[in-house]
């Protein structure tokens, strides 16, 4: 495997400070299923009462661990629960042995920490189509139970990444009816990255009360403002999985769907998403695309995504060339209703093109040191309705390349 020697250019300056969540315990192994000499196995044991709530990949190649958190999703107990997660083997494409695996671990789990196995929820990433010597998992389980404690979820996010440059969380806290709710996650995520109902891996806390089906509504809408609006390399993951745990440990309610801790938890959410776009593998630009003026939101999205993921624009950024040619291309290719003489294109607040031209007051100049930032927007106004969307990405470099030529070795 490609070794990871620097960190992104783009990373937070310091991880955050994460509080503890009660309800919540953490504790992380080196277990050794593909990394030596670092944490590879985390585990999260949940307090009696806690709701879970979740939004996986649609790949149709998903993995074994996905498919059984998906039947679990729903399960409702006043049992504890747990999260078990490897990093180094995504125990994807493995047939039979795949879901005994996962069986296999998920059980152990449950017998160690005295919760029903309905109640374990597992994640794997890593290497697709290799088996997971899960014996690895489960002969560290005693070991995990006697390290849990509330104040290791930076550990945890640590345990859990497999390409990524630094590891990644963030946190809010809230005043509800004159109380305090606290709102914490971690997450993994550098490649593989264009979710398709959820990302990566990523795992919130909160010690809110909120039922399930309420706590499940408010984190898929949320999900397609925040993780399904980013895209590193236009790939879906088999094992994309985004868990949120709510303890109920602060005592405070949560009844409505909108509100402050729906804001909160937004915040959150687009935190994480931000930081799995800046450790894009081999990124030096973090990029917002802006599409305005489309005639549904849905249509605004599709071109924006195009732009994204386009390899010729993300390679023009990479070499901090004012290419828009290639943004008209990307839009024009996306099969979304667009207008050459009626839409505009700016670089930050440069007016770069518009009425199907270059602008007259556009300098070439201008441009080339407009890509210099590391921060860059990308805004296009297509001028046929009231439909706007915002996508996140990031350039596409030499160090990608790198990293993946190597992935398996």
């Amino acid at each position: 495997m490609a070794k990871i020697s620097h960190v992104s250019p783009l990373a937070p300056a310091s991880f955050p400070e994460l509080p503890e969540i009660a309800g919540a315990e953490f504790a992380t192994v080196e277990a050794g299923i593909k990394y030596a000499g670092r944490k590879d196995v985390m585990l999260a044991r949940l307090a009696p009462g806690t709701s879970m709530a979740g939004v996986f990949t649609r790949s149709a190649t998903r993995s074994a661990a996905v498919l059984d958190c998906q039947e679990k999703i729903l399960t409702q107990s006043d049992d504890g629960a747990a999260i078990i997660v490897n990093a180094g083997n995504a125990n994807a494409f493995t047939g039979r042995n795949g879901m005994e695996a996962t069986k296999a671990v998920t059980g152990a789990v449950a017998e160690t920490l005295g919760i029903p196995e309905a109640r374990v929820f597992s994640s794997s990433t890593g290497v697709i189509g290799e088996p997971l010597p899960y014996e690895k998992i489960t002969g560290k389980l005693e070991e995990l139970r006697s390290g849990l404690s509330a104040s290791n979820m930076r550990d945890a996010a640590s345990a859990i990444k497999t390409t990524d440059t630094f590891a990644k969380g963030a946190a809010t806290e809230v005043e509800i009816n004159g109380k305090p709710v606290k709102i914490a996650g971690i997450a993994k995520g550098s490649g593989m990255i264009a979710p398709d109902m959820a990302t990566m891996l990523v795992y919130i806390f909160t010690d809110a009360k909120v039922a399930q089906p309420l706590l499940q509504t408010i984190l898929s809408e949320l999900t397609d403002l925040t993780f399904n609006n980013i895209t590193v390399d236009s790939d879906t993951s088999t094992s994309d999985t985004l868990l949120l745990a709510a303890t109920g440990a602060s005592g405070v309610e949560i009844v409505d769907e909108n509100g402050p801790f729906r804001d909160a938890l937004h915040t959150v959410m687009i935190d994480l998403a931000h930081q799995v776009v800046r450790d894009g593998e081999g990124a030096t630009k973090f990029v917002t695309v802006n599409v305005t003026g489309a005639e549904t939101n849905s249509d605004a999205r599709t071109h924006a995504l195009a732009i994204a993921n386009s390899p010729l624009v993300k390679t023009a950024l990479a070499g901090e060339d004012p290419n828009w040619g290639r943004v008209v291309m990307a839009i024009g290719k996306s099969g979304a209703a667009a207008d050459r003489d009626l839409l505009s294109i700016r670089f930050g607040d440069i007016l770069v093109a518009e009425k199907g031209w270059v602008s007259p007051d556009y300098r070439e100049d201008d441009g080339a040191g407009y890509m210099q930032q590391e921060e860059i927007d990308i805004n296009v106004d297509l001028g046929l309705g009231d439909g706007k969307a915002t996508v996140w990405t990031c350039d596409l470099t030499h160090g990608y390349i790198t990293i993946n030529a190597d992935y398996r070795s």
